[in-house]
């Protein structure tokens, strides 16, 4: 699904008003997704059947009357309050607050001193907000009123529903406007709003969700998209078959290079990851002294201990792989460089290079070869384009883009949101997840999975996108188990099966 800036959008939008296409039409199948958004929430979170919405003057808040309008028609409780005079609203928002009201809803409008003088806060009786205050044109800061009202709004506690955007975030730029709404969850009308995936607007987003109001996909086949947003039918059309008649290698032979003496935890965490994610046979090269330490990982997990200098034996077990991975727990040391330096050259495998490895490749001038995938976090990618580290996000996007074709290599950026570049696509954004999965080893768990569907797929574009799409599922998954205090990267893997599930249920039985 395609990721726009707040002015593409309003330009796909006239494109369809010139050809005939009704805005008033649009306003009513947008306000049904967001009524039908709150019906969700509200049964999700077992909230009393009590909402207000905050309105501004422009179409949003038409949005946010017709969502009222047809859950005052469902049997809910709806109030409106408003911040700006009917007679300065937009068309539609007048036509809409005024359906509102004829259908049995309340509006409240206010000022600043009318804000003020409520006793206690003007959402007490509420269970849920709308926030239809301010849309995608905004930019600037926010002030006066507006402030105030975003201010009590996220001070109240209370879940918030952002149509469209939070109202105080820049759709296009990406920043805050002083103060803007912390949303439990945005529903984007037709196509998500690029400035909602900046690092500094992310917390205030909460989860996302798309409704398609029925634009038509000509107007977005048209669309410019900055990014693409991985989806369920993405994920559905690229997840590998399975046949009845595969054997294990077929299913998936995944060799790593990892560990390293008192370091044995994050090739385990790979491995298990791998296998638990399709692989059909698993096998770790590791430094000849750690037999002891690996003594109790799975018995699935084939161990071959290699020594110092011994290259041969490492690429000769790398051949007969389907995909590889390099770098978790392997350590830093000038014989771990060597070995680098002398395999990285002549392997002919996919392969997913992480973790201690990605900190020798900025370190070192090592050649790669073709089909990598790196996964650094933002630190690591600082590190890899030698930038500073109070280098912005948005150069950091633009770099990691730069790097990603540069290199030819696919680069899954680990964050909150992670962003995937690859040198002949348009960059992927991945907006699930959850902040329990900031715990050590989760990029270990990431690697083995990106690693089984490299070895399944053999596409590492596809591989990058299922393996981090599955990865953050399953975080959501284990931190739902755990929360978010008590989950433990081995949590994620053990959710795996669960994702799986989810995505399998609907495939043709075998």
């Amino acid at each position: 699904m395609k990721i726009v800036t707040s002015q593409e959008m309003g330009r796909i939008e006239r494109l369809a008003y010139a050809a005939g296409a009704s805005e008033e039409a649009f306003m009513e199948s947008a306000g049904a997704g967001v009524a039908s958004a709150a019906q969700r929430l509200i049964g999700k979170l077992h909230l009393k059947p009590s909402i207000m919405l905050l309105c501004g003057s422009g179409n949003n808040a038409g949005d946010a009357y017709v969502a009222g309008r047809i859950l005052l028609a469902g049997g809910f409780m709806v109030s409106a309050l408003a911040c700006a005079p009917y007679e300065k609203s937009s068309p539609l928002c007048q036509l809409q607050s005024h359906r509102f009201q004829q259908s049995g809803g309340r509006i409240m409008y206010v000022d600043e001193l009318s804000l003020a003088s409520f006793a206690q806060s003007p959402f007490e009786k509420a269970e849920l907000l709308i926030d239809g205050l301010l849309g995608t044109g905004f930019h600037g800061e926010v002030l006066g009123l507006m402030k105030e009202m975003i201010t009590q709004a996220n001070a109240s506690g209370l879940p918030i529903l952002a149509v469209d955007i939070p109202s105080g975030v820049d759709g296009t730029k990406g920043e805050i406007g002083g103060v803007a709404i912390r949303a439990f969850e945005t529903l984007f009308l037709g196509l998500p709003k690029v400035g909602c995936f900046s690092k500094d607007v992310w917390d205030y987003v909460g989860r996302v969700s798309v409704h398609d109001f029925g634009l038509g996909s000509p107007y977005i086949e048209q669309a410019k998209a900055e990014y693409l947003l991985i989806d369920d039918p993405l994920i559905r059309q690229i997840l590998p078959a399975i046949h009845r008649t595969r054997h294990k290698y077929e299913a998936g032979y995944v060799v790593g290079l990892g560990g390293s003496v008192g370091m044995p935890g994050a090739p385990l965490m790979t491995c298990s990851a791998a296998l638990r994610s399709g692989a059909g046979i698993v096998r770790l090269l590791h430094p000849v002294g750690m037999e002891g330490e690996l003594s109790s990982s799975p018995f699935e997990i084939i161990r071959q201990g290699y020594k110092e200098g011994d290259t041969d034996s490492i690429l000769n077990a790398m051949s007969r792989a389907s995909a590889l991975f390099i770098g978790p727990g392997i350590g830093t040391t000038p014989s771990v460089l060597n070995v680098l330096q002398a395999i990285l050259p002549h392997i002919q495998k996919p392969c997913v290079l992480d973790a201690e490895a990605l900190t020798l490749l900025s370190e070192s001038n090592i050649s790669l070869p073709n089909e990598i995938i790196m996964t650094p976090h933002h630190g690591e990618m600082k590190r890899l384009l030698h930038a500073p580290k109070d280098l912005s996000f948005k150069d950091l996007l633009s770099k990691s883009h730069a790097y990603a074709q540069t290199k030819n290599v696919t680069l899954v950026l680990k964050g909150a949101p992670t962003f995937i570049f690859h040198p002949q696509a348009v960059p992927y954004v991945c907006s699930r997840g959850d902040p329990g999965m900031a715990t050590a080893g989760s990029g270990d768990v990431l690697t083995g999975i990106i690693a089984a569907f490299l070895a399944q797929t053999k596409n590492p574009l596809h591989a990058a996108i299922l393996g981090v799409q599955f990865h953050a599922i399953a975080g959501e998954k284990a931190s739902s188990q755990k929360t978010p205090y008590c989950m433990v990267a081995t949590d994620i893997t053990e959710a795996l099966p669960s994702v799986f599930h989810t995505y399998c249920e609907k495939s043709q039985k075998i």
